[in-house]
């Protein structure tokens, strides 16, 4: 491994098996990073693996739709990381994903998506874009913000309704704040994961009549991120869509 960054970390947002996994493991070659999810159990493989690679990880437990959950989550990355910059801030938080009909619905549904997605990412943005824009001066990549989302982002199918509703309220913020900080130095993309992510939870799906690559390997996933993370300022992409070679779309 590469010699990790003295002055520089990086925040994963939502890790887990799959994208949250891989993204924490590539970022960790260059910086030592932070895991953030709900629970332990979640990331504490995750630091481990880092670990063994010779990387540097911490997991904290938070919610990132409950302000108090994540302020107390920064206090202590503050503490861990006391005179390091903020070099990448990475947001794979996802949630209420429901299947009903409209009518099924109840306001509850919307509420719990709205929650998961659009007031996450609004709390977590409001933490990590302060820090950003403090590293624009130091840091050899641009201060970068990417944010996962998904093809419900742009197409709100049937039965999915208060899960599209919130992927689309994070791709909009995503945009509005692209337009605001990206003249300030700090790279903020959205990705479209349009497919099925290839993790355990999948192993079993009949996705593109099994074609090889057919799902979309996560540690590809995490390739396209640090891609975004090393633009330069000149050419920054502020959506990309990533989907197997035999997706149809």
């Amino acid at each position: 491994m590469a010699s990790l960054s003295k002055t520089l970390y990086a925040i994963v947002a939502g890790v887990g098996s799959g994208t949250g996994r891989s993204v924490a493991l590539r970022f960790a070659k260059a910086y030592p990073v932070v895991l953030l999810a709900r629970h332990n159990d979640s990331y504490d493989s995750i630091v481990s693996d880092i670990q063994k690679q010779g990387g540097q990880a911490v997991g904290i437990s938070a919610d990132t739709s409950d302000p108090e959950s994540l302020n107390a989550a920064f206090e202590a990355i503050k503490k861990e990381h006391p005179d390091k910059k903020l070099a990448a801030a990475i947001f794979n938080v996802s949630g209420g994903l429901t299947f009903k009909s409209f009518l099924e619905l109840k306001v509850e549904d919307i509420d719990a998506s709205h929650a998961a997605n659009g007031r996450s990412f609004f709390n977590f943005a409001q933490k990590v874009l302060p820090q950003l824009l403090e590293s624009v001066d130091d840091a050899p990549n641009p201060p970068t913000l990417l944010v996962t989302g998904a093809t419900a982002s742009v197409r709100g199918s049937a039965r999915f309704g208060p899960f599209a509703a919130g992927k689309f309220a994070v791709r909009a913020l995503s945009q509005s704040l692209a337009r605001e900080f990206g003249p300030q130095g700090v790279h903020v993309a959205h990705a479209i994961i349009d497919g099925v992510i290839d993790i355990p939870r999948t192993k079993g799906y009949n996705v593109n009549d099994g074609k090889p690559d057919g799902k979309i390997a996560p540690d590809a996933i995490a390739e396209s991120y640090w891609y975004l993370h090393t633009q330069h300022r000149s050419a920054f992409t502020q959506e990309l869509d990533i989907r197997p070679y035999v997706e149809k779309f």
